[in-house]
Parts: structure tokens; sequence; C-alpha cells
């Protein structure tokens, strides 16, 4: 049984995006229906996007989203990782202004179907959500690497007070988490932080042509960084393995008031009505053979 899902990225600033759109590609049991970027320099992102839908053989429809927040300045205006694309083929056009109306016209298409799964700043989700407002309730669920709901990881790692995704647009944040999804999950830094992996070993894994073009954005990365963590392939894999992570019910707030602080999430559990699911443990054994035994 195949899982249709729509996937919204930044992809082409941390190499996360990279990993898991390349996991999506190469999971048998994902219909991969489309795929939207956001943040600056959409359309770049886009093509790194389709350098890896290339080497994968499939033609998934692409569409650059929105740059800018709703409010805020933008904080991510680059994608850094384009600079490899001249490596790799992939498409350089694509349709222009249309990646929120593919959104809905295909949720539309598929009711009750359709994973959305968001591993950028949510300012897509928030205007699907905003200018249609039954999307949320044809999702059959919404899948976000977002948030961080307590202060230490499961290893006692202290965390952030905001995470990436979140601050980069708070307003689109607050949005997206009060939309009336059935199944609303997130995965925040305190499952995500506990998944990381050096260079050296990492490189040692590529062996596959998708994670071959992954290392070589990886290389990018690790210009400034010794490390990887797999922030976004851990949502991912979670939709086609539920025995990595377990999820806990409650309701999630995002703070808009008080300034330096915008786009801070928190949790509380249980509750007369609870609409959210998080995760708050990981079995990072079951994540990395589910993550690499697809390729």
């Amino acid at each position: 049984m195949t899982i249709k899902l729509l996937l919204d990225t930044d992809i082409g600033s941390d190499i996360d995006d990279a990993l898991c759109l390349a996991y999506l590609l190469a999971q048998t049991h994902c219909e991969l229906l489309g795929i939207t970027t956001v943040t600056g320099e959409a359309d770049k992102r886009a093509r790194i996007a389709s350098a890896l839908c290339h080497l994968a053989g499939k033609q998934i429809p692409i569409f650059p989203g929105v740059e800018q927040p709703l409010l805020f300045p933008m904080r991510q205006p680059h994608a850094p990782q384009a600079a490899a694309l001249d490596r790799w083929k992939h498409e350089r056009t694509f349709p222009q202004g249309e990646a929120i109306p593919f959104l809905r016209q295909t949720i539309r298409a598929h009711p009750g179907e359709v994973t959305l799964l968001g591993i950028g700043p949510l300012t897509n989700i928030a205007l699907l959500f905003s200018i249609d407002a039954e999307i949320p309730l044809l999702l059959k669920q919404l899948v976000l690497m977002c948030g961080v709901f307590q202060p230490q990881n499961a290893l006692g790692v202290s965390l952030p007070e905001r995470e990436w995704n979140a601050l980069n647009d708070p307003h689109a944040t607050a949005i997206v988490y009060r939309a009336p999804v059935r199944i609303h999950r997130s995965l925040g830094l305190d499952v995500t932080t506990r998944l990381t992996m050096q260079a050296q070993p990492f490189r040692e894994r590529c062996t596959a042509p998708l994670l071959q073009f992954v290392l070589d954005l990886a290389n990018i990365w690790f210009q400034e960084h010794e490390t990887i963590t797999f922030h976004d392939p851990l949502a991912a894999t979670t939709i086609f393995d539920e025995t990595i992570c377990p999820f806990r019910r409650g309701t999630v707030q995002v703070e808009l008031e008080t300034k330096g602080r915008e786009g801070a999430t928190s949790w509380q559990e249980s509750g007369q009505h609870p609409t959210h699911e998080i995760a708050l443990e990981v079995q990072p054994e079951r994540f990395f053979e589910q993550f690499f035994q697809v390729f």
C-alpha cells in the first residue's frame, strides 16, 4: 500500500532536506504527488529538488513557493547548496506563482488521502490553509518537522527555545497550528537532535546514486559544520514506520506577543480537546535502519 504525499521544503540550506527527499524518492511505499519550495531563492531550491528527481528517474511536479515570511523579515535569503547544481542534470524553469494552487488542487483531488509533509518554514502551508479553510479537513494528516517542546532532549542536551522552521515565519506557524487537521503531528528538536552523524561515517554510507548527489551537497554543508542532524528524514520515516517514534496527544501553542520569543512553541499534554500529536522519544537504531535500507 502506497501513501500519497506532498512535500513542502526549504531544500538547499540545511542538508537534511535533501536527505529527506532522497528517502521519499527511494521509498517504494511513497507516492510523491509533488514538491513545493519555500523561503529565499525558491527557484534554486526547486532546481535542487529537480536534480534528485532526475537521478531517481521520476517526473515529479515541482513548484517554487513563497519566499517572504508573512510579516517578519526574511532570515534565510539564500540556498547555498545550489552551488553544486552545475555538476548535475536538472530542470531550470518551473511554473511561477502556482505552488499554493497546486497544493490546493491536489489535496482536493484526493480528499482524505494526502499526507502533507512540511520540513521548512510554514509560509506556503499557512497561506494554503488561509485561502481555503476546508483544506485542513481534507488532509489525511499533516506531519511537520517543527518546534521544540521541552528544555532538554532525552540525553540531557539543552535545546534552544525556538526551532528554525517555527521562528522563520512565526505568524505562519501560528496559523498552521490552529488548523483543524485530523492528524496533526510534530517532530521537534526534542527528538531530532538525537540523530546525528559525523562527516566521515556519513560519507561512507553514501554509496547509492541518490546519496552521491546528497553527498555533493553535504560537502558544502561540511565546510561550516562537523555533523549532520537528521531532522527532516525523521519526520519522513515516521510516516512509513510508526515504531520509530511514539506520539503523545496534547495542544501546541505558538508565541507571538513577546519580542524575541516569536515562534516559540509550547505543549500541554492531553487536556479536554487535544488537537496535536508530538514525539518526545525516538529509537535511533530503528530510524537509521529504516532510513538507509530504502537505498
